[in-house]
Formats: structure tokens, sequence, C-alpha cells
């Protein structure tokens, strides 16, 4: 450590060679990377391949999962408050949509917003969220965004083209990315349940 050099008035110590130097102090580490000095590039390999940096890989069964959750959590209300109407209905066979499937409709517009929006801020949906993964940039590991979010969302499409075939793609993709994953440059990482 070198206190009176004019070059260096915070006093740090010089990074030995091999060694990174330390980011400058109030500088949060991202979750889950490794931090990487102050003002420098990424590392050679940070983009999302396993072992680069990157947390590791979601399996296409969490995906699934945290997907099927997250439609049970999107419609399940509105099919139940639907059956209530149709239920209380005097025809059922004439009964068209009453009001609690009204009810039901706006929920799942809402909690749809609602689930894009976390994805885009956090990551995750409610779904991810319990099965312990996470939507991430693959050049640098950071959260999409609102915008790219939906991006992603809309670009699923790609998926169901050929007879759902990008649906399936994560099964043997070396980065377990779907059609739309690739589009938007995203991978899927496992964070731990919280």
């Amino acid at each position: 450590m070198s206190f009176g050099d004019p070059n260096n008035p915070y006093g740090q110590q010089h990074a030995q060679p091999g060694h990174p130097g330390q980011p400058p102090q109030g500088v949060p580490p991202q979750y889950g990377y490794p931090q990487q000095p102050y003002g420098m590039p990424p590392a050679p390999g940070m983009g999302g391949i396993p072992g680069g940096g990157m947390p590791p890989l979601a399996h296409w069964g969490q995906r699934v999962g945290a997907h099927l959750l997250d439609g049970l959590i999107i419609l399940g209300p509105m099919y139940a408050l639907g059956l209530i109407d149709l239920a209380n209905s005097d025809d059922p066979a004439t009964a068209g949509p009453g009001p609690l499937f009204v009810v039901g409709l706006l929920y799942a517009a809402a909690m749809a917003f609602f689930q894009l929006y976390k994805e885009g801020k956090t990551g995750q949906t409610i779904g991810k969220k319990v099965l312990g993964i996470s939507v991430r940039r693959e050049a640098d590991g950071g959260t999409l965004g609102f915008g790219m979010a939906l991006v992603r969302k809309l670009a699923h499409f790609l998926d169901s083209i050929p007879c759902y075939l990008g649906w399936l793609w994560p099964v043997w993709d070396d980065k377990n990315q779907t059609f739309a994953d690739k589009v938007c440059s995203t991978v899927v990482v496992k964070v731990g349940k919280g």
C-alpha cells in the first residue's frame, strides 16, 4: 500500500498479478454473478454459457412447472367464477357470461399484467419464484425490463408455430432455450427458491 502516492489518492492496494482489483466501496455486488473490477468489461464467457459466471441453467421440468403454475394462478379463478355463474343460471345450455365470470376475466387480465411486470422487474413470475428459476438476459445476466418481457412473451408464438416444437427445444438445446429465448437473447437460470 502506498499512502503517499499522488496517483493513488484513496490508498488502495494495487492488484497483484492474477488477482482482480476490488470494486470501489459502496458499489453493490450483483446477485449471483461474480464481481468485476470497477470500470472493467465483463470477463469472457460471462454471456450465459454454463461455467462462465451465470448461475446453472434451469431444466425443462422446472420451466414447465412454473408455466403451469402461472397458468393456474391466472386462469383458475376466472374459470371457477365462470362455473359458479353457470351453476347459478336457470338454463346452463343457454347461459351467457355472468357477472362473476366478468370479475374473473378482469382478475385474469390484471394478474397477467402483474406477472409480466414482475418477470420484467425481477426475472420471476409467481410460478418461477416458487420453483426457484429466473429469466435473465444472456449477455449480462440482468433482468429484462417490462418491454423486453412483453416482447419475449409475444415471441413465444414462434415456439408454437412448428407443431409446438419450440416449447420442447430446451430439452436438447445446450443453453436450454426456447425459440423465443433465442430470438430475445434470454436464458432461464436457477436462483434458489424464495
